[in-house]
């Protein structure tokens, strides 16, 4: 199967097929003899073990060690096993992160009510002004990113 069928099955583009090429993820294809990259059957479930993976927050970095160990006929269960605790336990720091930021957000937001309260129309609050630096609430620049859709 060409590069744009195994595409078009697995959902990414030619361009992630061939990332996962350079990074070891999707073995090198056969080349025809017009030079087109020939995928064996087998392509479409590595592709897809490799978008399920990402989707739970293994990194390419972790996939490229797994798969590597286990094409070399090794078994990295266990270490994919403690990858997942790794990832869980970032889970909940985030989720940590997370509810104290809706705390001082919550706050803030009274805060803000207050003060528009005491401000007459026209006048301005200085609402922006009033934020500070909460220790135990880390600054966040802004709303923490999914991995993105490519697969990089």
């Amino acid at each position: 199967m060409r590069s744009g069928q195994l595409a078009r099955l697995t959902g990414v583009s030619t361009d992630t097929l061939r990332h996962y090429e350079r990074l070891g993820l999707l073995p090198l294809p056969q080349r025809t003899a017009g030079n087109y990259r020939e995928y064996p059957p087998t392509a479409p479930q590595r592709v897809e073990l490799v978008q399920r993976a990402l989707s739970i927050g293994f990194s390419l970095s972790d996939l490229k060690t797994i798969l590597a160990v286990r094409d070399r006929g090794g078994v990295p269960c266990r270490h994919a096993r403690e990858l997942l605790n790794s990832k869980i336990a970032q889970v909940d720091q985030q989720l940590e992160n997370l509810t104290s930021l809706r705390t001082e957000l919550n706050r803030l937001s009274k805060d803000w009510d207050k003060r528009l309260r005491r401000t007459r129309t026209g006048q301005a609050a200085r609402l922006l002004e009033s934020i500070r630096q909460t220790l135990g609430v880390p600054a966040i620049r802004s709303f923490p990113a999914m991995k993105n859709k490519k697969g990089r």
